[in-house]
């Protein structure tokens, strides 16, 4: 029996490319996208009753607005960089949304023993990454002054999220110079919104991506699953998996497309919370499969802070579906899977 599910290809940029599917009907295969988050979104969708696609565009691009106007840390004016810009033992009030994932996110911390951590926004700053380019005058890595002090503004546990309640909206204590970024979740949560705003309009068969994070739901016209393409880190089309996707969602993490150098030495924009440096480890990238896509996009960043050892015994002992793919000493790649990974780790010949 062949086992459906949804994953997503990698491809230059990073970004996931669906190969277009075989309609029964073409007029019903349709295809959208735009930037979005830095990066672009894109639907494949079964449009029968042939909604306009104006009003689907509109749809999405309005939940993709709300989720950066309020958890972009690119944004000056987003509620998030508000909280970040707030005074020491100002306690300030949150969308219901915001607050939500910042709850997940909070949880996927506890979980993961500090490997998941929404508050490196000082941390990223200081290695180069995030909106803030790297402090004048560096040119490697930090030195041990500016991460302790990047340090000792973050930490999961100084975030006070208070649930809102009797009318009141939820809000957080900003305990001073904590720096909020959901880089690791926000997008696959706006993948999980577009999603729902495509099924509220009445579409039921569709995938859509943010970036290389992906929800596949239902299947393609002519009843067949979604298929889309798993590739390695490197262009190697021969190593290429390709998976047949139905009501899944999936994110993948990994260090090809957004590194810094100096001199031979580079470095991942993953960050590991509990050394305050990039992950180092042979890992080159890591794609979950989960519900949802917020999930998905959380669990990819703990798995590749990990790496590979301690990653695939977390998802073992989670029962989290992941593929692992490790650059070994010979620059090849070599590809593990947890335990709950329902598919191969090898093309098909």
């Amino acid at each position: 029996m062949t086992r459906t599910l949804s994953f997503a290809r990698w491809a230059a940029g990073g970004y996931a490319s669906v190969p277009a599917p075989r309609a029964a009907d073409p007029a019903r295969l349709q295809t959208l996208g735009g930037p979005t988050m830095g990066t672009h979104w894109s639907l494949r969708m079964d449009n029968p009753r042939m909604l306009p696609q104006t009003a689907v565009r509109e749809a999405i691009e309005t939940v993709l607005a709300q989720v950066v106007a309020q958890m972009s840390h690119w944004a000056p004016d987003s509620d998030l960089s508000r909280f970040n810009a707030a005074p020491a033992g100002h306690r300030v009030e949150l969308p219901q949304a915001l607050a939500a994932v910042l709850a997940r996110a909070s949880h996927w911390a506890q979980a993961s023993g500090g490997a998941f951590d929404p508050t490196l926004g000082a941390l990223v700053a200081a290695w180069g990454f995030g909106p803030q380019a790297a402090p004048a005058g560096q040119s490697g890595p930090p030195d041990a002054a500016t991460l302790a002090r990047a340090r000792a503004t973050g930490g999961w546990q100084r975030l006070a999220l208070r649930p809102g309640a009797a009318g009141a909206p939820p809000s957080a204590l900003q305990p001073g110079g904590l720096q909020l970024d959901l880089s690791g979740i926000a997008k696959g949560h706006a993948v999980d919104l577009g999603a729902q705003a495509l099924q509220q309009l009445g579409l039921t068969d569709f995938l859509f991506e943010i970036g290389g994070e992906l929800v596949a739901r239902g299947l393609r016209p002519g009843g067949q699953p979604w298929r889309v393409q798993v590739e390695p880190a490197l262009d190697d089309e021969a190593q290429a998996l390709a998976l047949p996707l139905q009501d899944v969602a999936i994110a993948t993490s990994g260090d090809r497309w957004h590194v810094r150098a100096h001199g031979r030495r580079r470095w991942s924009h993953t960050l590991d919370p509990r050394t305050s440096a990039p992950a180092a480890h042979a890992l080159a990238a890591v794609t979950v499969l989960q519900p949802r896509c917020a999930d998905a996009d959380a669990l990819a960043t703990i798995l590749t802070v990990m790496g590979p050892a301690e990653g695939t015994a977390f998802a073992d002992r989670l029962g989290v579906p992941a593929l692992f793919t490790e650059r070994l000493a010979d620059g090849l790649l070599q590809r593990r899977a947890s335990r709950a990974w329902p598919f191969g780790t090898r093309a098909a010949a």
